[in-house]
């Protein structure tokens, strides 16, 4: 079971034509990938061997990601597996990237948010806030905290994760205030508990944007930022673009849905009572919780150490060279997660986390990263990714680096509403880098704004599971998510690419 159903059983609820097109699209895969690839092997490319069959293994993978027709972590296995067999590269380079230090990010970071999830210090953090005085028992204020916290708390640990969570406390909130409303007579706006469970899962996805940990899509597009660019973007580096973009984007979201769907009335009796009664049944701190609180705070520490050196000393100083070469983000993560196994827990002799609880981590993420940052690096090893920014750069009406910023955000956006997050970035940002090359401008930022661009896509049920958790407590019309969500793509888009454009100078 996973770390979503073990706190909470989470089905996802969709209509009897969304369950067959859903149906339909998983089975158009294993028709349409063997007739693609089989198109593309053979047609006739001017492109060298290696990268005429890396074109038909990139193109049947895309299929399969889209339609998911398999498990996306299998199709990225299957996409490597098959460069080795059809001779794209030898084992060693293609399994390479399954090795890449972004890889012990990943594991540590997910290890740390086990660690979290388990011993409930995100139920401790978001009850501690929603039951400060200034909120009270007041809808919107209700509202704002409810969605800052779960947009903090998502920086830090899966996007998923964090809905689970805040859904569950959302649908706590909701069915205090029906009851409240047959006590008491005074009528809710139906519409607020739309809003409420909207932020749940609208504010994870925004969150994630502040850290480099925060959700997949930012770790893989800083995995092909470093190795086809070239380009090192630390941690702190990497908050200084991320937390603006989440609070301009959260404020935003917050603003229009507590003005289009408020609760209809100034105070919520009893609402400040229930949320103080919840956070007093979590009890004391265990020893657990601190050993935690600990290890987390050490791998912060670490990873925005070697900004804070940059920021002072400058970062092509030797001081800053050193430590960064010393102290990569991968050394943070598991410098923290270690110590997991090392601090004390709450019984005699018990640690912070066991082996088996560390295990239940999301390794599929991990083999999905690895897959698509393998078929990402060939591209560009056997030129195919320069052929492809040739041919394409001829059909963009908009060129430079401001245009193919622009374009990437757009098109990462659009695909994300179709396809997950991870996919998106996967398969955005590696061309985007091929195409800025072909065209001679720099690619840093296209490519910074298309692994942005990926995280976004908020419109429908299957953007991403977060939209999909939401949309199963049954106060997420599709239409009225659509709607919102629309509103939050197009704002985050054009905020994304103002704010890249100004923050660019720094980033180089």
């Amino acid at each position: 079971m996973s770390l979503i159903e073990e706190e909470l059983d989470i089905r996802e609820v969709i209509s009897p034509a969304e369950a067959r097109f859903e149906q339909w699209r998983n089975r158009a895969g294993f028709f349409l990938a063997p007739i693609v690839f089989l198109a593309i092997f053979f047609a006739p490319l001017n492109l060298k061997p290696e990268a005429h069959s890396l074109a038909a293994v990139i193109a049947t993978i895309i299929v399969l990601w889209i339609c998911e027709s398999l498990p996306m972590p299998v199709t990225a296995l299957i996409g490597a597996s098959l460069c080795v067999l059809l001779k794209v590269a030898d084992a060693r380079t293609v399994f390479a990237p399954f090795a890449d230090p972004l890889m012990f990010l990943f594991i540590g970071s997910f290890i740390l948010a086990r660690a979290i999830f388990l011993h409930d210090l995100d139920k401790r953090f978001a009850y501690g806030v929603l039951s400060l005085k200034w909120i009270g028992a007041r809808p919107s204020r209700i509202l704002f905290a409810f969605g800052a916290v779960t947009a903090f708390i998502s920086g830090w640990i899966s996007n998923t994760a964090t809905t689970a969570m805040m859904f569950a406390i959302g649908m706590s909130i909701i069915a205090f205030l029906f009851k409240q409303e047959k006590e008491t007579g005074v009528k809710i706006n139906r519409n607020y508990a739309t809003a409420l469970m909207l932020i749940t899962s609208f504010a994870a996805s925004i969150g994630g944007l502040a850290t480099p940990i925060g959700t997949p899509p930012n770790v893989i597009g800083l995995g092909f930022i470093r190795q086809l660019i070239g380009a090192e973007i630390s941690f702190f580096k990497w908050m200084m673009i991320g937390v603006p973009i989440v609070i301009v984007l959260y404020i935003f979201l917050y603003f229009y849905l507590n003005y289009l769907a408020p609760a209809g009335v100034k105070e919520i009796e009893g609402s400040a009572e229930m949320i103080r009664r919840a956070k007093n049944n979590l009890g004391a701190w265990t020893r657990a919780q601190k050993s935690t609180v600990f290890a987390f705070g050490t791998a912060i520490s670490l990873w925005i150490f070697s900004g804070l050196v940059a920021l002072f000393v400058g970062d092509s100083s030797e001081l800053y060279k050193a430590i960064n070469a010393r102290l990569p983000e991968a050394v943070g993560a598991i410098t923290g997660a270690v110590l997991l196994f090392l601090l004390p827990g709450n019984a005699k002799g018990e640690k912070a986390i066991t082996w088996n609880e560390a295990v239940k981590i999301d390794w599929g993420v991990v083999l999905l990263y690895g897959g698509g940052f393998a078929l990402g690096v060939l591209s560009f090893q056997t030129g195919l990714a320069e052929s492809i920014g040739v041919s394409l750069t001829g059909l963009l009406p908009l060129s430079g680096e401001f245009g193919l910023l622009v374009a990437a955000v757009l098109v990462a956006v659009i695909i994300s509403e179709t396809t997950s997050n991870t996919a998106s970035a996967n398969m955005v940002v590696p061309v985007v880098i091929a195409i800025a090359k072909a065209q001679g401008a720099d690619p840093l930022i296209p490519a910074l704004g298309a692994t942005f661009g990926a995280s976004l896509g908020f419109m429908l049920p299957v953007s991403t599971p977060c939209n999909a958790i939401v949309y199963g407590s049954g106060y997420v019309p599709l239409m009225k998510m659509v709607r919102y969500g629309i509103l939050l793509d197009v704002f985050g888009a054009i905020l994304i690419i103002v704010m890249l454009s100004l923050l660019a100078p720094f980033l180089r």
